[in-house]
């Protein structure tokens, strides 16, 4: 049972979506993101002040809310399907796992995009085509795209935007590239964010004002990650090659020692647009601290920032300097001992970031 980041399980409660790359044996690591309206009580949506006005349904009936509130789904999680709640001993957190007895099936994004070459029965899945004939117009081959989101469980619909996977951490800064010269080349198909995009997505990101609009707007506008394909929004996703794993659930373990805040210099960003977006850095400053683990740490031994939301990935690259603010973790492995710094603690990162200097 193979899976990797932007992948979905699918069970009886709903479609998870996968957000890592390493897993116990009995286990999963997935989000609930699309909640099976048969599997619970009438009454749920009120219970959890869900989404009325997002609820999907397949083509074979069944009906799905989509839930995006990480307290809301912890909730919704523990009160009805607690099994899919574990205690991962090496992050001292309770996380979403699928037990794997509980997986009726995978769904790969390579899988999904193959179909829509193949075969577009709507004009969302044109638009997915579009946008991958372009990619491989530039020379990128096919194998290393995909569709992810809602597009790859068939629950899409017309506010959907397009989530679009790029294997391979060199294969996405070719992306990325590729799309800097569409965007030069003011192709009528496919061109930047206008201002109403921009606010769409702030408003879907940014929940306590941490970064402001103008912020928000000029660390993205950089990263050519992002843009619209006739009036629909689209990111570009990365996720490993199978090659680029090479780590195993128990090799590292965590400890939460409170927040901090730093300033620190970039100095490799190769992985900043993985999940999570991994910051090897150095000329490490410390800002705030609790004062009873200032005695205990030394700058020198903050190694890395690593973001688990997607706000914050690719936000700086080598040689900037960074002001970051989130949860202190002391790392442990069989490469030695270090600690980091963790941004996006929720999928909302209140009063986390990181912002160029």
């Amino acid at each position: 049972m193979k899976v990797r980041l932007r992948d979905f399980v699918e069970t009886e409660i709903g479609y998870f979506a996968v957000n890592t790359y390493e897993h116990p044996k009995d286990r999963v690591f997935a989000f609930l993101r699309y909640l099976n309206l048969d599997a619970v009580d009438d009454d749920i949506i009120t219970k959890y002040n869900l989404n009325r006005n997002d609820i999907r349904r397949q083509m074979n009936g069944n009906k799905y809310i989509k839930i995006t509130d990480t307290t809301k789904t912890y909730n919704i999680l523990k009160d009805y399907f607690p099994e899919y709640l574990f205690y991962d001993e090496t992050k001292d957190i309770v996380l979403h796992a699928v037990p794997r007895e509980c997986i009726t099936n995978i769904l790969s994004p390579n899988d999904r995009l193959k179909e829509i070459l193949n075969e577009q029965n709507n004009e969302f899945e044109k638009k997915c085509k579009d946008l991958a004939d372009e990619l491989h117009a530039y020379g990128l081959n096919y194998k290393y795209m995909g569709v992810s989101g809602s597009t790859v469980i068939k629950l899409n619909n017309e506010g959907s935007d397009i989530d679009f996977v790029i294997y391979g951490m060199k294969n996405h800064k070719k992306a990325r590239g590729v799309l800097k010269t569409i965007f030069n080349k003011k192709k009528d198909n496919i061109h930047p964010l206008s201002n109403d995009f921009w606010k769409k997505a702030y408003n879907k990101r940014i929940k306590d004002g941490t970064l402001s609009y103008d912020e928000f707007v000029w660390h993205e506008k950089r990263k050519y990650n992002r843009g619209v394909i006739n009036n629909t929004m689209f990111d570009l996703l990365a996720t490993r090659d199978w090659n680029e794993i090479n780590s195993k659930y128990g090799d590292y373990s965590y400890k939460n020692l409170g927040f901090i805040k730093i300033e620190c210099d970039i100095i490799n960003d190769d992985y900043i647009f993985d999940n999570p977006a991994i910051y090897k850095i150095n000329n490490v400053k410390i800002i705030n601290l609790k004062e009873k683990y200032k005695l205990k740490l030394k700058p020198e031994d903050i190694k890395e920032i690593v973001s688990f939301t997607h706000t914050y990935a690719g936000q700086a690259f080598n040689g900037e300097r960074v002001i970051a603010r989130g949860k202190l973790e002391g790392v442990s492995s069989p490469y030695g001992d270090y600690k980091r710094i963790v941004v996006g603690t929720s999928r909302e990162a209140f009063n986390e970031y990181i912002k160029l200097i």
